[in-house]
């Protein structure tokens, strides 16, 4: 009988962290896209926490959205500009190129950044509004709450990679690796807006 071999699972190979160099260290968020398992949800994180900070210290909410949209341009021009290059950094044992590799996570900081936009949108609308009439309870509303709903919409749209999130991933190169996450995180902020929507209503 002929012995089948199947291709283990791409977060089975681990890339070598150095040579540590720029375009690593952009590629992998400083290093998170080295972390297992489920290197995608470390690289989401930054601007969760970076958000979650700024929240805590009373940020405005111009700051806060300041922020989270540099967060998504410097990572987004990461995914382009280092996109061949990620290729052969995180190429396979065999030497085959990679072109989504799992340590390259700053496609899912950029695209947790598209879905965070709603929240100081929401927040705005909250503080004009009056919310006590919400049937749901008050910390729901609060910024921690918030950000975990977007945090767990964003991971889900990223997995299921609804229409057209699949087909951007096909593009090449960096445009291919970042455009799909995008897709994701606009997907996570408008269903992250409707819950709101229904929430406070």
């Amino acid at each position: 009988m002929t012995q089948t071999h199947k291709k283990p699972h791409k977060n089975k190979n681990r890339a070598l962290i150095k040579p540590l160099d720029a375009p690593t260290l952009a590629l992998t968020v400083f290093g998170l896209g080295f972390l297992r398992p489920a290197p995608g949800s470390w690289g989401s994180l930054p601007p969760v926490v970076l958000m979650l900070a700024i929240s805590l210290l009373g940020g405005s909410m111009t700051a806060t959205a300041g922020v989270i949209v540099f967060m998504l341009l410097t990572h987004s021009v990461a995914c382009v500009v280092f996109g061949r290059y990620a290729e052969t950094r995180f190429a396979l044992p065999d030497g085959t190129p990679q072109k989504d590799a799992p340590e390259v996570v700053a496609d899912e900081t950029a695209g947790m950044s598209v879905a965070l936009l709603a929240i100081p949108i929401e927040l705005a609308l909250l503080s004009s509004t009056d919310n006590g009439s919400s049937w749901v309870p008050s910390f729901f509303l609060e910024p921690p709450a918030l950000l975990a709903m977007a945090f767990v919409f964003f991971r889900a749209a990223d997995t299921l990679k609804p229409w057209p999130a699949r087909a951007l991933e096909k593009l090449p190169h960096g445009w291919g690796v970042l455009l799909d996450d995008l897709a994701a995180g606009i997907y996570a902020g408008l269903a992250h807006g409707v819950v709101y929507y229904i929430a406070t209503l």
